[in-house]
């Protein structure tokens, strides 16, 4: 088990990662990959039971998905220093002939990768689909998906919002990062939620709160809280709130960087407001 000190010192490393990948592609998504951070160093350091021998059939194992596939830096930055693969490769961002897709895909053979996404509103179907065959196995594994909330005005989300308790799959937990922002603006103002935790509760779903999505102490909590309430008839939410662009200051809660790529100045901003850890790659 790792200390809340020590994930920390991964997620600092890890968003010295992100903002290097997405200046070096000169694309990316890196403000919801910040975003993120605690989330997935929790997920794959202390939660998550994984093998990083990775198999795509994941018998015994518990899974994720990332549905919104974009913010695919965190998660490629998390699996290299969770040992899928060799940081260096982290350099290949987008790059020609590169296994590390601008969204997530599979067809490269990227360890750790089990369905490409980033057309979003798919993951959550996904991931109950997977729930589904754990159960058909008689594999206690749990799985995990994350989400954004833009993602979650697509339609197929809902359907599997209903599906899930329907089929009773409480072997699953997904968590929305809730940061009130997309690519054309605040939800608020694109298309409200309004009360998503009410809407998803009417559903089915076992609803947890996490008010600190960027907190350590806080998201390894919810985490383990979420899979201490598996097993008992309903799945798992987590409605995260997160900040967009945080632990750079001047990309936090600023929806501009959903998509942006820091140029060389602000990379160099951005690197000193972030301690290299575990060294670059």
């Amino acid at each position: 088990m790792a200390s809340i000190e020590e994930l920390n010192r991964i997620a600092s490393q890890v968003r010295r990662d992100i903002v290097r990948m997405t200046n070096g592609a000169a694309s990316g998504h890196p403000g919801g990959s910040l975003g993120c951070t605690e989330y997935m160093v929790a997920l794959y350091f202390e939660v998550m039971n994984h093998n990083k021998s990775f198999k795509m059939d994941a018998i015994g194992e518990d899974v994720f998905f990332l549905s919104q596939g974009h913010i695919c830096p965190v998660w490629y930055s998390v699996l290299a220093h969770a040992g899928y693969f060799d940081k260096k490769e982290l350099g290949t961002f987008r790059k020609l002939n590169t296994r590390l897709q601008g969204h997530p895909a599979t067809h490269e053979n990227l360890p750790g990768i089990r369905a490409a996404s980033g057309s979003l509103g798919q993951g959550l179907s996904m991931a109950a689909g997977a729930a589904i065959a754990k159960k058909l196995n008689n594999d206690s594994s749990l799985v995990f998906s994350l989400h954004g909330d833009g993602e979650f005005q697509e339609g197929q989300i809902w359907e599997a919002l209903m599906f899930a308790p329907h089929n009773k799959l409480d072997n699953m937990i997904a968590a929305i990062d809730y940061n009130n922002k997309q690519i054309d603006g605040d939800c608020d103002v694109v298309l409200s939620h309004r009360d998503l935790k009410a809407k998803v509760e009417a559903f089915g779903w076992e609803v947890l709160e996490l008010k600190e999505g960027n907190n350590m102490e806080a998201v390894v909590a919810a985490l383990k809280e979420a899979k201490a309430r598996t097993g008992k008839g309903k799945p798992v939410f987590i409605l995260m709130h997160t900040e967009m662009g945080y632990g750079v200051d001047f990309m936090v809660g600023d929806h501009k960087w959903h998509g942006v790529a820091p140029n060389n100045e602000q990379l160099a901003k951005a690197l000193a407001q972030l301690e290299e850890t575990l060294g670059d790659y």
